[in-house]
Formats: structure tokens, C-alpha cells, sequence
């Protein structure tokens, strides 16, 4: 064999190694990472909840979660009540911010159970009912959490995406816009479930009306306008029979 030839030899070798040593390291390094993120997922979903039913840090105009160092203690301060529901079944579950909404609609979607997760809140002598939704906007998934009294008035939202233009269908989760939600009717007068519209052409600006079951649209962003409608209609229509037994 030549010189060449044990020169490619080991430098093929080498190479080899080296795929090894980085490959193990990415490994160990994803593993070692993995229980942080999931920590931040954890701290997120509080404090996304926390939001919907006014628990943050806004300012003037900004949106702003309560920080992450006392996320977990104001979680357990004002949230009394996490509910599992799952058809005439509702449950109490410490783990229930967790469920993976995502994942409960492709459940639905082959005929199994789907679990409702809703958490029932506590603040200033009020009560919250906050549910989380989940859909699709013009690029990605979008998703949010809507608070509601007992009669399913919207008493805050807050809602997020992956992967939205920015200065347009990203701005779903600005506070202009999530604030158009609060105080609107998700009911008719007779209980029929009507959802809201994020409307193009609204007649209300200002969003006075807040039983004409639509919200102003965001300039430019009409399919992630669509997709929060859509899933707030879809997604909050199953918890019509959980708070119709309030009234029972």
C-alpha cells in the first residue's frame, strides 16, 4: 500500500471519528437540554394562561406576561381549578395546562375522546374560565387561550403563532388586537353558540358593539384573521354543554 494510499486511509478514518465525536456530543447536548425546554413550555403555558384572565405586566400599549421567576407561584395563587373534560366526564387534574390541544383534535379527528383542558381562575372576587384553542394561520400554527365569565363573555385572550409575517398576521399577538376581544359575546340570547368573526369592513371601529359577534381584521393579514375565527368557533363551541350546567 502506498503512501497515498494509508495518507486517505486515515484521513477517511479520522473523519469518521470525528462524525462520531460531534454526533454524540449534538446528542448529549439535545439531552441535556431537553428537561430546560420543557421547563420553559411549562412557564409559558402559566403564563399564557394567566393572561387571558388579566394576571401580567402590561403597560400602556405592550403585552406583557408576568415574569418567569414568579410565573409557577401567581399559576398557583389564582388558578383554583384545572378541569379535564371529556364528554359527560369532567375531572380535576394539577397537570391539565399540559395537555397537548394539538394532539387532542387529531384524537377527535379518529373518533377517540378528545380532552377539554379549562381552568377555572380567581381575581378581585371574579371568576375566570380560561380554554385554550388552537388552529391555522396563513403559514403555521397559531394558537391562544380566551377567558370567559360564566355566561361566556370574553374577559380577556391572548394569542401567539410559529411562523406569521411579521407587521401583519403576526400582530395577532399585539394588544390592540387582543384587547378588541374583551367583552364580547360568544352566545346569542337565546344560548346558541355564535363565536366571534375577525370581520374585514367592520362597522364597529371601535368595537363598542360587543354582541355583534365580530372583531375588527387586521390589515393585510385576511388568512390569519380567518383562522382565529376559525378556531375560536370551533374550539370553544365544545365547551357550551360544561357551561350551560353552570345554570342547572
Amino acid at each position: 500500500m502506498s503512501k497515498r494510499t494509508d495518507s486517505n486511509a486515515y484521513t477517511m478514518i479520522f473523519a469518521i471519528i470525528m462524525v462520531l465525536v460531534v454526533g454524540s456530543i449534538l446528542a448529549f447536548a439535545a439531552s441535556s437540554l431537553k428537561p430546560n425546554i420543557k421547563e420553559n413550555e411549562r412557564i409559558e403555558k402559566q403564563q399564557n394562561i394567566l393572561y387571558a384572565m388579566g394576571v401580567n405586566e402590561n403597560d400602556e400599549s405592550s403585552a406583557n406576561f408576568v415574569s418567569t421567576s414568579v410565573a409557577g407561584a401567581e399559576f398557583s395563587k389564582y388558578i383554583k381549578k384545572q378541569l379535564v373534560i371529556e364528554g359527560d366526564k369532567i375531572s380535576e387534574s394539577e397537570d391539565a395546562y399540559l395537555i397537548d390541544v394539538k394532539k387532542q383534535q387529531a384524537n377527535a379527528k379518529d373518533g377517540k375522546t378528545r380532552k377539554l383542558p379549562l381552568f377555572v381562575g380567581e381575581k378581585d372576587g371574579k371568576t375566570f374560565y380560561v380554554a385554550p384553542i388552537y388552529g391555522k394561520g396563513l403559514w403555521d400554527a397559531i394558537w391562544g387561550y380566551v377567558s370567559m365569565d360564566e355566561n361566556m363573555v370574553v374577559q380577556g385572550a391572548y394569542f401567539d403563532h410559529k411562523g406569521e409575517t411579521p407587521g401583519l398576521g403576526a400582530n395577532i399577538k399585539q394588544r390592540y388586537f387582543m384587547d378588541d376581544f374583551y367583552g364580547e359575546h360568544l352566545l346569542t340570547d337565546t344560548g346558541d353558540f355564535k363565536g366571534i368573526t375577525v370581520a374585514k369592513g367592520n362597522n364597529d371601529p371601535k368595537n363598542e358593539d360587543k354582541t355583534d359577534y365580530e372583531v375588527d381584521a387586521i390589515a393585510g393579514a385576511t388568512i390569519t384573521g380567518d383562522g382565529v375565527s376559525a378556531m375560536i368557533k370551533s374550539d370553544l363551541a365544545l365547551y357550551v354543554p360544561y357551561f350551560k350546567s353552570l345554570k342547572q
